[in-house]
């Protein structure tokens, strides 16, 4: 792995013969060992001599015809949430590294070992997956690729997926998206993220944040790569479940005014009116529309939301036995749930389902809504790290756009949309719940159209 390579080009070049799976785990986890590069803060544990024991064991099977899968033979990396047989997890906390190692995989984890790919480690992120900027006063937090010696946030809570895959130590990674898990860091660190409807994946085997919320996401350095990813995981790989690409003259896209645009850095709000006028220009009918749902969010989460209330119940315990061990920036919000009343529960989920309905009357009748996947360019690590009101007010920033598809239980993508050697824009194409398969064969569409203007 000379460089980061999409999973096509990996997949390419096993299929030529030009490079085996056991040469390109060793790159991979050359990469990661590397001591001038991220490595040490990007994974939590490198399961080397597993990995090159499965990649010898897929290029045997290789040379005998057989592949189990697109991803066979192609090194991954989890995020450390998942249960990894053998290996505790963490979730990025040291109050678990004491606990026993898990006895299973995630189910997860089984899918992506049973279609032949290599894991190679388990991915830093923020401690239980509590914040969008990815800061982890435990582990170390792995810097962004861009401006690396500006030491800038990787976004979280999956911050070590979205370096491994943008550093080249693995060609795609799986992550958890609760509220812009996978996408944030995929926006700020220059690749792909996607968010399936979260019942089109497999939940068991992973610590929680809030199971209302949860939802298994990928990342990798584009669409291709990161839908080979959701075919395994969510059971429906082959060839006929891949995107189809379609005509972007054929699409109509609303593009929200409400909330979503507001706040944006100049930068982000010049990159995302120049891929908007990549889009028409490429035929697509883009609507601007009033959603004033969206600002009622605010008021409905005042109290935490779902992930306050079902954080606690998970944690209180274990916060009993050990609370001064968590990152006080991730107490401090779990602790909300602690109030939480039955009764103001029973009425979040019954607003929640309202405003679901409200949403998609309004939104239904278009192929997904386009808008920025957070509104600032990455900050740097020490800002944050020194003031914590500008952690918070970053946080609730990045936390916005993204989350609103996670209330509706929709589906939603990532995509790159800065020129080269800017800074790292990601533009967000949102839809409703279950037409997954479609959005992704939007932003095959979307991407080629967006690289052309690069080119």
């Amino acid at each position: 792995m000379p460089a980061a390579i999409s999973l096509e080009v990996a997949r390419a070049e096993l299929a030529a013969g030009s490079i085996t799976s056991a040469e390109l785990t060793a790159s991979a986890l050359q990469r990661i060992a590397d001591p001038s590069g991220e490595g040490a803060r990007t994974f939590t544990r490198v399961l080397a001599d597993r990995a090159q024991h499965l990649a010898r064991a897929s290029d045997s099977l290789r040379k005998a015809g057989f592949m189990r899968s697109p991803l066979e033979g192609l090194p991954v990396s989890v995020k450390d949430l998942f249960d990894v047989a053998g290996e505790t997890t963490t979730a990025g906390s040291v109050v678990l590294r004491d606990t026993p190692p898990a006895a299973h995989d995630a189910e997860a984890v089984q899918r992506l070992l049973s279609a032949g790919a290599v894991v190679v480690g388990k991915t830093n992120m923020t401690e239980f997956a509590y914040s969008g900027l990815g800061l982890n006063p435990h582990y170390g937090t792995p810097a962004n690729p861009w401006q690396r010696g500006e030491r800038r946030i990787p976004g979280g809570s999956s911050s070590g997926a979205a370096v491994a895959v943008a550093d080249g130590m693995c060609v795609a990674s799986v992550g958890s998206d609760t509220g812009g898990s996978a996408r944030i860091p995929a926006a700020l660190c220059g690749i792909t993220g996607f968010k399936p409807t979260a019942r089109r994946m497999p939940g068991t085997g992973l610590v929680p944040l809030s199971h209302s919320l949860d939802a298994v996401g990928v990342m990798a350095l584009d669409v291709a790569g990161c839908a080979a990813m959701d075919a395994v995981l969510s059971g429906v790989s082959g060839a006929s479940e891949m995107p189809r690409p379609q005509r972007l003259r054929q699409a109509r896209f609303a593009v929200p005014t409400t909330l979503v645009q507001d706040g944006m850095d100049a930068h982000v709000a010049a990159t995302f009116q120049r891929a908007l006028q990549c889009l028409s220009a490429a035929g697509a009918q883009l609507v601007e529309l009033a959603v004033p749902e969206f600002d009622e969010l605010a008021a409905i989460n005042a109290a935490g939301g779902f992930s306050a209330a079902e954080s606690w119940a998970w944690h209180a315990e274990l916060i009993e036995r050990s609370g001064s061990g968590y990152d006080p920036r991730v107490i401090s919000r779990i602790l909300r749930g602690k109030d939480f009343t039955a009764r103001a529960y029973l009425t979040l989920q019954a607003q929640r389902a309202d405003w679901q309905h409200r949403v998609a009357a309004r939104l239904g009748e278009f192929d997904g809504w386009l808008m920025p996947t957070v509104p600032l360019v990455a900050p740097r690590i020490e800002a944050l790290e020194a003031d914590e009101a500008q952690y918070f007010t970053a946080n609730a920033a990045m936390l916005r756009n993204p989350s609103i598809v996670n209330f509706m239980d929709g589906c939603a993508i990532s995509l790159p949309c800065h020129a080269a050697g800017e800074a790292p824009v990601g533009l967000s194409l949102a839809g409703l719940p279950m037409r997954d398969a479609a959005l992704l064969a939007w932003a095959t569409d979307i991407e080629r159209a967006l690289r052309a203007t690069a080119d």
